[in-house]
């Protein structure tokens, strides 16, 4: 795939963003990417996000699509992957807590030809940020799912994953929530494929500022590092 030639499709689920969405979709536009398909999944916001969509958002990206009831963030991307026409695919949380600006950082391995996923690593050669308990957790997890699927990643949860468009629209996304992020590290893992990490930037916001990940989805992780193993 040559530098400079390839479509980059950007899937941004969101659920009550109300506050975040029209900022994060101004920062994608601003990439210096020249082909960009944006696409936003609402996951039955409840919180006034959908009209600022219909509204403010829709003439501003390729595609908005609509959830009539509330699904997950596994559910929004698996809808977002399935309209993804790109060369490549990343996904985008409606937060603001990753910059947009290092997608070619992430998506490098990719273009040129050392990988066909990529992630974006919080914490390799970078100084931990965020809730401790979130971070010891992370480093656990990740561990735990390193054991299963022979990777070598530092950080197993980020949100900055990409993906050729056919790797990722060929794997059959079941985790409806946080539980995704698990899922196709280990999907991935099992079609033999070397996910190479790159150092990017991380900007945490707090519980009161919106952040939705909770211990539940910790133990829901637990489990599908489990089912999921190869």
């Amino acid at each position: 795939m040559e530098m400079g030639k390839y479509k980059l499709s950007i899937v941004i689920p969101c659920y009550n963003e109300n506050e975040n969405i029209i900022t994060i979709v101004e920062k994608v536009r601003q990439v210096p990417i020249a082909d960009k398909e944006i696409i936003v999944v609402d996951d039955k916001s409840t919180d006034g996000t959908r009209e600022i969509l219909e509204s403010k958002v829709k003439p501003l990206v390729s595609k908005v699509i609509y959830h009539e009831q509330n699904g997950g963030k596994g559910a929004a991307l698996k809808t977002g992957f399935q309209h993804a026409t790109g060369d490549i695919v990343i996904i985008q949380d409606a937060d603001l807590e990753y910059d947009p600006m290092e997608y070619p950082l992430v998506i490098a391995p990719i273009l040129e030809g050392r990988t066909s996923v990529a992630y974006g690593s919080r914490f390799l050669g970078r100084k931990a940020k965020g809730y401790l308990s979130n971070r010891l957790a992370n480093k656990f997890l990740t561990h735990l799912s390193n054991l299963f699927t022979h990777q070598h990643l530092t950080d197993m949860e980020t949100c900055y994953k990409a993906f050729k468009r056919e790797v990722i629209q060929s794997i059959d996304i079941e985790e409806k929530r946080f539980g995704f992020e698990p899922e196709i590290t280990a999907k991935i893992a099992a079609k033999n494929i070397q996910i190479i990490e790159t150092p990017i930037s991380y900007y945490p916001r707090t519980m009161e500022e919106g952040k939705k990940i909770g211990m539940r989805d910790g133990i829901r992780a637990i489990y599908c590092i489990w089912k999921y193993r190869k």
